[in-house]
């Protein structure tokens, strides 16, 4: 699909599903580091909308409104990224990504975690599976953003969780992930993970674009639209700055165990790196990922693929970084 025809197609979905509200409530949480007129503010919104391709998120959290015009230009936005998800993840690779399903068999062997389809077992053995695993979350097929998964703890009526899992439309469980108690001490109430943003090149190179570390902050998942934080990480795992939620609130400690976030370092990093390139490796229908992994005790484990990853990129006033990374994805990706 063409890239002008790939743009064009989102400008006019995206002019005729514009929310006067949510402008404005981005322009307000603008607001929080720019002393502008909220009038001011949204015409600058919508300017970069069309200017840079940019949501009006992205222009929240980045704080646009504080940089000039070629620093501007340098930030690579979420419309921009489904624009590359388009033009380069087939059918075949969103499918093998999206389905939960297929997933789990596709690559069971580099996981390192139990999953099961309700679908696909009977009560004996889904009883089994839950006597194995004391803590499982239950998930639908289709969820997106960590909408719809829930904690169960200690199931002993395999029959009884079933039927509580279809009616709220979950058809997939997963074993509980133990994380490494040196991630546990960021944040203990939700398993944070590490999001490695990977190109997968023509010529069977595998680029790093993005490398996050996600915390949770009050939910059991640490997703940011869940209020969890995100944080850089450098070419050894180590956190840049601050972590920075959807309301572009800053926590230089999490506000609820204390833990620095600048200079923490995720373990086993080293695996992280080598298991994210085998899955990049595995999936040449879609070159363009965000793979989730959870650290344990053992090593690292998979999430999953998101063939339409967010974006993740400095904070400007968190972390004095005014550049975007831009240049990094053209360079993988040749745009």
């Amino acid at each position: 699909m063409g890239r002008a025809r790939v743009r064009l197609g989102y400008l006019v979905n995206r002019a005729r599903n514009i929310r006067v509200g949510n402008l404005v409530e981005f322009a307000r949480q603008v607001q929080k580091v720019s002393r502008a007129p909220l009038p001011v503010i949204i015409a600058d919104m919508l300017w970069c909308s069309v200017k840079y391709d940019m949501g009006f998120r992205d222009y929240a959290v980045w704080d646009i409104r504080l940089l000039n015009a070629r620093e501007r230009a340098t930030w690579m936005t979420h419309p921009k990224s489904f624009r590359i998800t388009r033009m380069h993840n087939t059918p075949e690779g969103r499918a093998k990504l999206e389905d939960k399903r297929r997933f789990a068999r596709e690559y069971a062997d580099l996981l390192g975690r139990e999953t099961v389809d309700l679908r696909d077992i009977d009560d004996v053995q889904l009883a089994a599976f839950l006597e194995r695993h004391p803590k499982v979350l239950a998930k639908p097929l289709d969820g997106h953003g960590g909408g719809g998964i829930t904690l169960h703890e200690n199931v002993t009526d395999a029959a009884a969780f079933r039927a509580e899992a279809e009616a709220a439309r979950q058809s997939i469980v997963d074993e509980f992930i133990v994380q490494h108690p040196e991630m546990s001490s960021l944040y203990p109430d939700s398993v944070n993970t590490v999001r490695l943003i990977t190109f997968l090149t023509p010529a069977g190179d595998v680029r790093l674009l993005a490398a996050v570390l996600r915390i949770g902050n009050g939910d059991v998942i640490d997703n940011f639209a869940s209020g969890g934080m995100y944080t850089m990480l450098d070419d050894a795992g180590v956190a840049l700055y601050p972590g920075v939620d959807k309301n572009s609130n800053v926590y230089r400690e999490h506000p609820v165990t204390g833990t620095a976030i600048v200079g923490f370092a995720v373990p086993r990093y080293d695996e992280v790196l080598a298991l994210t390139e085998a899955l990049a490796r595995r999936t040449p229908e879609a070159p363009y990922v965000g793979w989730d992994l959870a650290i344990t005790p053992n090593g690292p484990v998979v999430i999953e693929g998101n063939h339409n990853s967010s974006v993740f990129q400095p904070k400007p006033s968190a972390s004095g970084v005014r550049t975007g990374l831009l240049p990094t994805y053209q360079a993988a990706v040749g745009f």
